[in-house]
């Protein structure tokens, strides 16, 4: 008998939004000059079965050429068009690019480098996000946006801003820095010359006032001081980004408001820059701009989808499981990596239903129409330069947008994931900071997404969570490389070993504190009891060095960081094969109160996880929704509302692909011609959509 957990089925951001979002980033502020074009794209959008564009995200000399002087007929018409054909408006604040009067006015927008040098007016997001006048500016225009479009039918979210990146070392920021320091430390210098132990190199501060942010040309040794510099640069990004939403709030209550994440490339991650959780309370709906170098020469297609979909459970995990949005993807190619591969056919639908696989509730791209010039005027768009609908890119986009046309009611279901993987940004931080690892080969994103994987291979729904979110809804808690362990992380883990929950831990874990202080032995480890274990020493390891471990009567090959480690109540699982601390433990296991916690000491190959994740899964009956096995790049992904669940199955590899399911399930496609054989059989980049339904199967 099957258990089936009733989740909520989350809301569609409007009212007006029918199933999934399609369409892409559109800058008619370009094509001013061009009537005739931006007729065409109504005509062409259509085709293509777009129903949202994102307008105005860089159109602010647009409207406002000269200061006070506003000009706002092309938006309106924008607006106008899309409501003509029932569609919808992401509508952005401009303030991710200003005008070049703003800055030769008011020099203060411009922003100052770590080396103190004040940076020109160019680019885009050059711009300090402490100066008040900056953020009047921004306030002010955002205000005139939502009271003259407050009750435009096109209207469904504000898109503010965009990609937030960048920190500012100007006089207005050293003074904003100091501030926070004053609030988190309670005013008292003594609190934070401790947290930042600043006795080390007689860098004792005795007034606020000698603070400065870290510098290569000056500060860049305390590693506390860096690490609330970075905390300082997220808040600071946060607030600035508050500011620009209270008028939206104010006027337009009803209207979603977002800004768009990042990933990292060429290796896909998380970006780095900011901790994308704290704008969690503060965004309405997740959105992320996700650009997968797929078809690249460093790793296989699988791994790097496996990868991507680490980044896609990272932000849907950030909102409790609500759908996030795919705000851009490119249809095609890009224009800045190092090479600006092609999506080979069929990438683009695969590559944009993984998307929707994991939690997302659009396919957006940058972009809908190339630019004419500068520098994104080769980037990948649904209409190139030809500017008809006659190309592979466009036809691709119209197959897409058919597909996921049929898909509607997949919008506003989620993920019923039992495990959880905890990627934090501060310890990322803090790890790097860290001297005495061999750097280059941390790795901590590939780690995590390595452990990952294991899961990703079979099908089993993960969440990827921040240090500081609830674990108790989970059954298999994993935290690979939790350098900065956290006082109140370390009992919210206690707490879900204690009551019957599994935790996995690996090297590097537990060494600072959130002050990034390590701990020492009248002040230990909070969790060396549950693990019953004592980490004595870590070795790293050259790339000729040889280590192994020995796990079941399996041999698996090491690299880069071994632990030696003494148990204390904890049971050996698995030990070294060679060097001086051969037969020393690798693997432990220690039950505390009703759960277990298990420390994995060395970075081993991934045919370890494998088969270490495949036992504990099993140990828990934790499978996919239809317990399948699934071949070396397909990937199975589900969503569900507890009654509903939609499987996505995807062919990530170059190779034709049978899945085989068995016969107690009847299986119909949501898209399609109606049953299917239980072996189905998976073209290359080939994806297909099951509808299971309690009790049955059904199509839609």
């Amino acid at each position: 008998m099957e258990e089936w957990v009733l989740l909520k089925r989350f809301s569609t951001i409007h009212p007006s939004v029918n199933g999934l979002l399609y369409g892409g980033d559109y800058n008619p502020d370009q094509w001013q000059a061009y009537p005739e074009v931006l007729q065409k794209d109504v005509e062409l959008m259509k085709l293509a079965n777009v129903n949202a564009v994102s307008v105005n995200i860089f159109g602010w000399a647009a409207i406002e050429a000269e200061e006070g002087t506003y000009t706002f007929g092309w938006l309106d018409d924008v607006m106008d068009n899309m409501a003509s054909i029932g569609g919808h408006i992401l509508l952005s604040t401009p303030s991710g690019a200003r005008p070049a009067w703003l800055s030769k006015k008011y020099p203060e927008v411009l922003r100052v480098n770590e080396k103190r040098q004040k940076q020109l007016h160019g680019q885009r997001h050059n711009h300090c996000f402490t100066s008040p006048i900056y953020r009047e500016k921004t306030a002010a225009l955002n205000k005139m946006l939502a009271e003259r479009y407050k009750d435009h039918p096109a209207l469904i979210m504000w898109h503010v801003s965009n990609e937030y990146s960048g920190e500012c070392h100007c006089d207005l920021c050293q003074e904003a820095f100091r501030e926070w320091l004053k609030n988190k430390y309670d005013h008292q210098l003594e609190k934070l010359n401790h947290a930042w132990w600043a006795t080390f190199w007689s860098h004792t501060f005795t007034d606020w006032d000698q603070i400065e942010s870290p510098s290569s040309i000056g500060e860049n040794q305390i590693h506390g001081l860096t690490l609330d510099w970075k905390r300082f640069v997220t808040d600071q990004t946060v607030d600035f980004y508050r500011n620009e939403i209270k008028p939206l709030k104010e006027i337009t209550p009803n209207i979603a408001v977002s800004t768009n994440f990042m990933g990292e490339n060429p290796h896909m991650g998380p970006f780095e820059g900011l901790d994308y959780s704290r704008f969690a309370d503060y965004v309405d709906v997740i959105t992320w701009d996700a650009y997968p170098a797929w078809h690249n020469e460093w790793e296989k297609t699988w791994q790097l989808a496996a990868n991507t979909a680490f980044v896609h459970d990272l932000y849907r995990s950030l909102k409790g499981g609500q759908p996030f949005l795919l705000l851009e993807s490119t249809p095609s190619l890009v224009n800045w990596q190092i090479t600006n591969k092609l999506k080979r056919p069929g990438m683009n639908l695969l590559s944009s239903l993984q998307a929707v696989a994991h939690g997302s509730d659009s396919v957006m791209y940058f972009q809908w129409r190339k630019s004419r010039g500068s520098s994104e005027k080769l980037h990948g768009a649904v209409v190139d330069h030809y500017g008809n609908e006659n190309t592979r890119v466009f036809k691709e986009a119209a197959e897409l947008g058919s597909r996921l046309a049929s898909l509607k009611e997949v919008a506003g279901a989620s993920v019923d994931a039992k495990v959880a993987i905890i990627y934090d940004w501060e310890n990322r931080w803090a790890l790097y900071e860290a001297q005495g690892f061999a750097k280059k080969h941390l790795d901590y994103v590939k780690t995590c997404e390595e452990h990952y994987q294991a899961f990703w291979k079979k099908g089993i729904p993960v969440d990827v969570i921040p240090a500081h979110y609830d674990l108790s809804s989970y059954e298999i808690v994993i935290a690979p490389m939790l350098y900065m362990l956290k006082r109140e992380t370390a009992q919210a883990i206690l707490t879900f070993v204690e009551s019957g929950g599994t935790y996995v831990s690996t090297y590097m874990s537990g060494i600072v504190d959130e002050n990034d202080l390590c701990y020492i032995e009248s002040d230990p480890n909070p969790l060396f009891q549950m693990l019953g274990l004592r980490v004595n020493e870590i070795d790293s390891l050259y790339k000729a060095d040889q280590q192994s471990v020995n796990w079941e009567g399996h041999s698996y090959q090491v690299s880069d960081f071994c632990e030696i480690v003494e148990p204390m109540s904890a049971t050996v699982l698995a030990e070294y094969e060679l060097d001086f601390y051969k037969n020393s433990p690798a693997l432990t296991v220690n039950t505390y109160k009703k759960g277990q916690a298990y420390h994995i000491s060395a970075r081993t190959e991934t045919g370890f996880l494998d088969a270490f994740y495949e036992k504990l899964a099993s140990d828990h009956q934790l499978s996919n929704p239809i317990g399948i096995e699934l071949p070396e790049g397909v990937s199975l992904q589900s969503r569900t509302d507890g009654e509903t669940t939609y499987l996505f199955l995807m062919n990530f590899t170059e190779e034709t692909q049978v899945v085989n399911i068995p016969e107690t399930y009847e299986l119909k496609e949501i898209v399609g011609e109606g049953p299917i054989s239980n072996e189905v059989i998976l073209p290359t980049y080939d994806v297909r959509t099951l509808k299971l339904v309690k009790g049955s199967v059904e199509v839609i």
